[in-house]
């Protein structure tokens, strides 16, 4: 099973990111942070890297019903999405599979929650 979800965009990075917060924000999403991974890594360590953004996509009604079920599974919260520019140009834009990463938590209650943010991601990336 992969863990996340992918597709390759005809377009800037920059268009990427504004077509992707839009389509999260069609699916009842809200992006909570922002992490430039290139400027981070220029800061921090002075290496050049490729354009890469991770955006932190919360759907405040699922994150609340995740959390009333279990408690801890803020440690799996927001959920994310990264945006990618690889070295031949295309920009990928890429979503987080929330059943495959909570495989291992046992509660039937967040595997319905889960699910229900797999689809709406799953739709999010199908419609860039």
């Amino acid at each position: 099973m992969s863990y996340y979800y992918s597709k390759t965009l005809d377009t800037s990075f920059e268009d990427a990111i504004e077509k992707t917060t839009a389509a999260l924000k069609e699916e009842g999403f809200g992006v909570l942070t922002e992490i430039d991974i290139k400027a981070t890594l220029k800061k921090k360590l002075d290496v050049d890297f490729k354009k890469y953004q991770i955006l932190g996509a919360c759907n405040p009604p699922l994150a609340h019903k995740a959390l009333t079920a279990e408690d801890h599974i803020g440690l799996m919260l927001p959920c994310n999405v990264i945006v990618q520019e690889h070295e031949n140009g295309e920009v990928e834009v890429s979503a987080v599979d929330p059943v495959a990463s909570m495989q291992a938590i046992e509660n039937d209650e967040l595997g319905d929650v889960a699910q229900k943010v797999q689809g709406l991601l799953k739709k999010v990336i199908d419609n860039l």
